[in-house]
């Protein structure tokens, strides 16, 4: 049976390519069964994918899927092309409220408000979800003596790293404020993971964290409000690109891809009670630099144009410089980025620009 993708083949190719990839040995997911939260949004939406690909293609015995979203930031038609399929139940639950599954070999925990716009926005929700649902999930993944349990954490763990730790490694402590405007996402995350790590030591939970920097792509939709959406929203209308800052600030981006091999190489390893960054190490590039690669690739007409935003604490603790590290994943686990930042972006837009017309059919 051959998926229905609503889009251009795009999303559909990055799938495929990463099964495809002969590093990537994702057959313990075979006859297994795997909870994934937040399963409609952006990145998990795609790991439900790679598993329905491995189903649809090269598993006998299925591995299924149990997808929970509350549908706050998390879109349905991410997964309405595997409405029916017999191997996926897709549940509407706020995994910070109590709730029973059949059981699970394998949790996924990646629900969460993740747009510093959203979660400034909603702020006890941010921390609810990130503290009382990964509470919950650890849990249930706990009575369910699941293989492994993989915590989607964030390089927003480390707040604003110092210069002379950017590269930032995992060991790093971070430089983090706990009562400024992002705390609510920081510090909650960084709570999630000492949650986490205290049930690995007290209870051998076979637990995972991955620190995710900055991954793009298709289905990261242009109302997000981070920075990549934000840019190409302007570029695609075709509107002069308005940057809220002086453009300087550095980031290190990661296409979806990318990303997704790397959380399955983590999931499926066998390093519990461990922490890895999973990002792109290859280009850090300054917000003015991306605002012009971007025009580049859109409309060369377009000019960057620096405003002040309205939101009042936008650019309050924001990190000046963010890239990872990947020295710990790419020996343990042999995670190598394979796409650089212009290639990343140039399939986003034509994703964007085949949703933008399909909308006006």
């Amino acid at each position: 049976m051959a998926l229905s993708y609503p889009s251009l083949n795009i999303v559909k190719e990055d799938i495929a390519g990463i099964n495809k990839n002969p590093a990537n040995d994702f057959s313990d997911l075979e006859g297994s069964s795997i909870l994934i939260t937040g399963a409609a949004g952006f990145v998990c939406s795609y790991l439900v994918d790679v598993i329905a690909y491995l189903n649809e293609t090269k598993f006998k015995d299925f591995c299924k899927i149990i997808a929970v979203d509350n549908f706050i930031t998390g879109f349905p038609r991410n997964l309405g092309h595997l409405k029916n399929k017999p191997y996926i139940k897709v549940i509407n639950k706020d995994v910070s409220e109590p709730f029973n599954v059949e059981p699970v070999d394998y949790v996924v925990h990646g629900a969460s408000i993740a747009s510093p716009s959203f979660y400034r926005r909603y702020p006890f929700e941010t921390m609810r979800v990130n503290v009382d649902g990964t509470w919950k999930m650890l849990d249930l993944a706990r009575k369910h003596n699941v293989k492994s349990f993989m915590y989607m954490s964030s390089s927003e763990v480390y707040g604003d790293p110092l210069p002379e730790s950017i590269p930032t490694p995992e060991d790093y402590r971070g430089n983090v404020s706990c009562t400024g405007p992002r705390a609510c996402y920081d510090e909650s995350k960084r709570f999630g993971e000492t949650l986490s790590m205290n049930y690995y030591s007290t209870y051998k939970l076979p637990v995972k964290i991955t620190r995710t920097f900055n991954v793009y792509g298709p289905r990261l939709y242009l109302n997000d409000k981070r920075v990549i959406p934000d840019l190409l929203s302007n570029a695609l209308s075709n509107q002069n690109i308005i940057l809220y800052s002086d453009g300087k600030a550095t980031r290190s981006f990661c296409y979806i891809a990318d990303a997704i091999t790397g959380y399955l190489k983590v999931l499926l390893s066998g390093f519990n009670g461990d922490v890895f960054n999973v990002g792109n190490d290859q280009e850090e590039i300054s917000m003015a630099n991306l605002a012009k690669l971007i025009i580049g690739l859109t409309n060369p007409r377009l000019k960057v144009i620096h405003k002040k935003s309205s939101e009042k604490e936008y650019l309050t603790d924001n990190p000046q410089r963010r890239c990872p590290d990947l020295t710990k994943i790419k020996m343990k686990l042999k995670y190598h980025p394979e796409y650089s930042l212009k290639d990343g972006l140039k399939s986003t837009i034509l994703w964007h620009r085949f949703q933008n017309n399909k909308q006006k059919i």
